[in-house]
């Protein structure tokens, strides 16, 4: 039984949310797969990975021994699993951004007891699950600047943030493997705006290119792309960019209003518990799509349930692999 004593507090690094941006910038241009509000997508695919790296983190730091598994490379590119006494684990994590979850969640973490531990049906049924895959699930309390009021008084504020505009799919997907010739990119801004263009190239491997743009000139970009998947820029543009290949026909044009922020200012984590695969289908109940959770103000697809406090203390987990790794027998080197 799982109690809010429980639960495990992991401190927020700046670090998190920078390794969180590089994945899901390498997702996008290898899996494209965002569907409505990408922002809002890429945000929580950098969430999700900013907590298993603080995952692992606390792991080092309690002596806890794990293993790093490589994941499906093309469905998930450099993305990695952990594995605790050769369990794979999969952490399910929810990004909590509004201000009175927050607050409540600092005045009483025990809070979280009412969520439940949610996982969509189709990530479920996946293939290659095993009955004793664990399931981790954990909160991320963070503020996320998303509407365009928001990214402008966090950028005067001096606030991080990532701007980010997903290309469309003739772009990041194009029918014809063909480069991108005199790919070029033209910013109408009064002053010089860094760009940086991410896609992959005739391998399909991931490439991304780095460049200033002056005020209103043209610039041609040396490195070959096959797709380019989205454009960041380090500050909000007050005016349109452009990008032309004529590969591509008539130039990409993106309005000064249309960048997303996917920058996390994260607080803390918080760790709940855990089932294998096996006991999650025996308790779970299903959750139509459209539902209210503690976690969502309406769930977008269709879940199945599981009670928070039905799950096993992480704590107890841990210290099971530990005293197993401790019982392995070591090798004895030759004399």
């Amino acid at each position: 039984m799982f109690t809010s004593s429980d639960i495990i507090h992991i401190p927020y690094t700046p670090d998190l949310s920078e390794g969180g941006i590089a994945y899901a910038c390498h997702s996008l241009a290898c899996t494209y797969e965002l569907g409505d509000l990408p922002a809002d997508r890429l945000r929580r695919t950098a969430g999700g990975v900013a907590v298993e790296l603080a995952f692992r983190r606390y792991l080092s730091g309690q002596a806890v021994p794990f293993e790093v598994l490589d994941s499906t490379p093309f469905t998930h590119p450099d993305h990695y699993n952990v594995a605790l006494g050769r369990h794979r684990c999969e952490i399910i994590s929810y990004l909590i951004t509004r201000q009175s979850q927050i607050a409540q969640l600092r005045r009483e973490s025990g809070s979280l007891l009412k969520a439940p531990a949610l996982i969509p049906v189709d990530q479920f049924a996946a293939e290659g699950h095993r009955p004793d895959d664990l399931y981790l699930f954990a909160f991320l309390m963070g503020m996320a600047a998303a509407a365009q009021a928001d990214i402008k008084k966090t950028i005067s504020d001096r606030q991080p943030v990532f701007l980010i505009h997903p290309l469309p799919e003739h772009w990041a997907r194009p029918s014809a493997w063909v480069p991108l010739e005199k790919l070029a990119l033209k910013s109408e801004s009064d002053a010089p705006l860094t760009v940086e263009i991410g896609g992959l190239n005739a391998e399909r491997t991931f490439v991304a290119a780095k460049l200033e743009l002056p005020p209103r000139q043209r610039v041609l970009v040396d490195q070959t792309f096959y797709s380019l998947a989205y454009v960041h820029v380090t500050r909000l543009p007050e005016a349109r960019l452009g990008l032309h290949s004529p590969v591509r026909g008539e130039a990409y044009i993106v309005p000064p209003y249309d960048w997303g922020n996917i920058w996390i200012q994260g607080e803390q984590i918080l760790l709940a518990g855990w089932l294998t695969h096996e006991e999650y289908r025996r308790k779970a109940k299903v959750l139509n799509a459209g539902s209210p959770t503690f976690q969502f103000e309406h769930t977008r697809t269709k879940n199945l349930l599981v009670p928070m406090a039905e799950l096993n203390p992480l704590g107890i987990l841990l210290k099971r692999v530990c005293a197993w790794e401790a019982k392995k027998p070591r090798l004895i080197p030759s004399s």
